[in-house]
């Protein structure tokens, strides 16, 4: 194969042939261009602000300058990255559109790096380019605790000109210790979770020079889409019952705050966001923060609003956390600013302030990974058509580089929201190339025993979570993501090339068959099928069904889950032994069968145990074992008939948990699917449609959002429970893919919807289909993208057609 060059640009052109095999024209040439490929294409250094660290404090951001000359440009690119986050400016332009650049990865092992075509941001003559750098991911606050210098001690940033003038000369400048620094800007504190403290009266003086820095991990270019700022909303202003001024910008997201107001030098602007008002109409943000002890909410008050900020991190133990603040000092006149290094999740804030403003002083913007849509829906049910738009914006307020739980308490990259959110987030987004990064963030985390992290990049965890690494459900996203992405995407390339990671993985799940941990009584089955028993380690299980289902206890995390265990790592071996046997290795595929089977059969006994007992209103533990195949004939008709028998005890309300609620629709639709949709339209909590009912605009994490049930705590904004979305396109409307070029289009109309209509612009093109019920009957019309084929199953008829329109009325 041709081997391409760091810099080198490729030229492409495509060009179709017909049936008759007759060529068309091509298509306009385009291109791309490589990046830096070897480390000795990098000239530049490592660099930093010149000022010792000290881990009880945080500080200002950093931000460095040079000056240079040129007397001609044809073409220029800047290549950047940064150990935390940076904004570059030539000329005072800003570079590109990356937001919180360079991404997320694990700095211990890997750092992406931009490149920025800047011909046009050059002039001749002098030009000056400076850089921000702000503490990000690499050095700012993680995880619910607000745990920080995660990474390192020392943010510093790397850069690289290289400039073609007009002669073809090629002319370098990179980052070295002649750069000016000063960490005197009008970014007095800044943290991705905490929030920004700004006085706009500081201007840099660039009175010191940078320091050199080292970089032991891997340069890599960034293998996904940038992260960008998208929607911008303008809110209405509310006067709370106590007096107070709050924002309402009508649409929970993640994203930046801004304003333009008029001031006087020294006034001062204080907001708070958050995602939601108390029962009594007061903005709160109890219900995503945490504190260590009752001083902390009145010590990070006082010590923002005497500007301590340099001194914040002297409070870790004991201060309330995410802050989730804004406090702006302005200049004279006219102030205009947007948040730059603080991703805020919120719909409302607070605030506080001797200004006069109008409420259209004030903007969101929503930040995201620049995903396109790609899935579409309506239906004759409004709350169901909220209830998608709400998972949809659950999605793009998680999607910053990595797909996160909830962008305010932990915002972190857990592996179990990513995996059973995989098959929605494909319907909805355009989501190969984030699921890609994601699967490379998982296997640079990979421990050496092959166990897969629960939390990916590193960051956020507490030290009695460790033990809970290789937990079912979450783990198994390193082989789960990778399977789906092959069947959704048709690319075999991602099941070889991570084939010997999930290998390794499937390794660590078998030394687990048969364990016994310290932590539990015995667990005995039959010899043979105790082989298969996993009954070993600390793990999550089902977590989170409601609480008059199972009410958390202690021991959720204390102890093994062998019922969740033991289907799981039978669940992953067979996805193994699938992919296995489409790669060649049919020994592998052997091996992994047996355990397919041997796990089955100690499920099988295993609930023949009373605590393990199917006979039991415990949806979860009826639907995980009949989606995932694990009963024989008769077993499974009876626990089908005992799932019907649990919902009708529970009003037919949601009572599963984290791991079964995706699961849960399919499980229905395969007993009557006129079961699916009663559960699917019910309005109570819990239930998908009492999010909306209530005036949801994303994905609540608890079912009772911000009831007084839930008691506050719990994120607004957590699109886990938003999976049901795959059921609406791939049952509802019917819309499957089925190998290349080939869909299966089966929809099933049901309950008491007179309409549903779901497109979906797949990489073989757009697929829709609708359904209309009719006074003679129902109404189907189907759309095949070209160059593809379909089997079109409608009640008992079943259609082959090729690319075009079609409509039944059966």
């Amino acid at each position: 194969p041709y081997e391409l060059i760091s810099r080198q640009r490729v030229y492409w052109q495509v060009r179709l042939w017909d049936e008759q095999e007759n060529p068309g024209e091509w298509s306009e040439e385009v291109w791309f261009e490589m990046g830096l490929l070897r480390n000795e294409d990098w000239h530049a250094r490592w660099i930093k602000g010149d000022y010792g660290v000290d881990k009880k404090y945080r500080y200002p951001t950093d931000h460095f300058k040079k000056e240079f000359v040129i007397k001609d440009v044809v073409k220029a690119r800047m290549y950047i990255t940064a150990c935390g986050i940076y904004e570059a400016y030539i000329n005072g332009l800003r570079v590109g559109e990356f937001v919180c650049a360079p991404g997320h990865t694990d700095y211990r092992k890997r750092i992406q790096y931009q490149t920025y075509d800047v011909t046009s941001l050059l002039q001749t003559g002098k030009n000056t380019i400076t850089v921000e750098l702000a503490d990000g991911w690499y050095r700012g606050a993680q995880g619910a605790w607000g745990h920080t210098y995660i990474y390192g001690r020392e943010s510093k940033f790397l850069l690289q000109l290289e400039i073609i003038d007009g002669a073809g000369k090629k002319k370098r400048l990179g980052t070295d210790d002649s750069w000016q620094w000063s960490n005197d800007g009008a970014i007095r504190f800044s943290d991705l979770k905490e929030g920004e403290y700004v006085d706009a009266r500081c201007t840099p003086l660039y009175n010191g020079r940078a320091k050199i820095a080292a970089y032991a991990g891997k340069l890599t270019c960034s293998n996904n889409v940038p992260v960008t700022k998208h929607e911008v909303f303008r809110p209405s202003l509310i006067i709370t019952p106590a007096g107070k001024k709050v924002l309402d910008f009508g649409q929970n997201l993640s994203g930046f705050i801004g304003f333009k107001v008029q001031a006087h030098e020294g006034q001062r602007i204080f907001l708070r966001m958050g995602e939601m008002l108390d029962q009594t109409g007061e903005f709160t943000q109890k219900n995503i923060q945490l504190s260590m002890d009752k001083t902390g909410e009145a010590l990070e008050h006082v010590l923002w609003k005497n500007g301590l900020v340099q001194n914040l991190g002297q409070f870790d133990k004991g201060k309330t956390t995410p802050l989730q603040m804004l406090e702006y000092v302005a200049r004279e006149g006219v102030n205009a600013y947007e948040s730059h290094f603080a991703l805020y999740g919120f719909r409302y804030a607070l605030v506080e302030t001797d200004i006069e403003f109008l409420p259209e002083d004030f903007y969101a913007t929503a930040v995201y990974s620049d995903i396109k849509q790609t899935g579409f829906f309506e239906s004759s049910n409004e709350l169901l058509n909220q209830f998608v738009h709400c998972t949809l914006w659950s999605e793009k307020s998680n999607l910053a580089d990595v797909p996160t739980d909830c962008p305010t308490r932990e915002r972190s990259g857990w592996t179990g929201d990513a995996q059973i959110f995989f098959e929605t987030a494909s319907y909805l987004t355009e989501y190969h190339s984030f699921a890609r990064k994601f699967l490379r963030d998982m296997t640079d985390r990979q421990a050496q025993n092959g166990m897969f992290h629960q939390i990916v990049p590193k960051g956020g965890e507490d030290f009695w979570m460790m033990t809970m690494n290789g937990s079912v459900g979450w783990a198994d996203a390193g082989v789960l993501i990778p399977y789906r992405m092959w069947k959704k995407y048709g690319d075999e390339r991602i099941i070889s090339e991570h084939y010997d990671r999930m290998k390794r993985y499937a390794k660590f799940m078998m030394k687990r068959c048969g364990s016994i941990t310290p932590l539990q009584k015995p667990l005995r089955l039959s010899r043979e099928n105790q082989k298969y028993l996993v009954n070993d380690g600390q793990s999550y299980g089902e977590w989170a069904e409601p609480d008059d289902v199972c009410a958390f206890s202690v021991k959720d995390f204390i102890f093994p889950h062998p019922e969740e265990s033991t289907a799981y790592t039978c669940y992953v071996m067979e996805h193994m032994a699938e992919i296995a046997e489409f790669l060649g290795y049919t020994e592998d595929a052997q091996e992994y069968q047996r355990y397919v089977q041997g796990c089955r059969l100690a499920y099988q006994e295993l609930v023949t145990r009373q605590e393990f007992s199917l006979d039991t209103n415990r949806q979860a533990k009826l639907v995980r074992p009949l989606k995932m195949k694990l009963l024989d004939a008769d077993c499974t008709k009876w626990a089908q008939k005992r799932l019907i028998q649990a919902l009708e005890h529970y009003g037919w309300r949601l009572g599963t948990g984290f791991l079964s609620t995706p699961f849960i629709l399919d499980v229905l639709s395969e007993i009557d699917v006129e079961y699916a949709y009663r559960l699917l339209e019910n309005e109570e909590c819990p239930g998908w449609l009492f999010m909306p009912k209530n005036g949801a605009t994303t994905v609540w994490e608890a079912w009772e959002g911000n009831s007084t049930v839930s008691k506050g705590i719990a994120s607004l904004n957590h699109y886990s429970k938003g999976a049901a979305c795959e059921w609406l396109f791939k049952t509802m409307c019917g819309i499957q893919l089925s190998g290349e070029n080939h869909f299966v289009i089966a929809p099933q109309p049901g309950g008491s919807f007179t309409y549903a209509k779901a497109s979906y612009n797949s990489v073989y093109g757009e697929v829709q289909c609708s359904w209309k019920v009719q006074q003679d009957g129902v109404e189907y019309e189907v759309e095949i993208p070209g160059n593809c084929t379909a089997q079109v199953c409608l009640k008992d008829q079943v259609y082959d057609v090729s690319a075009g329109h079609y409509s039944w009325n059966l």
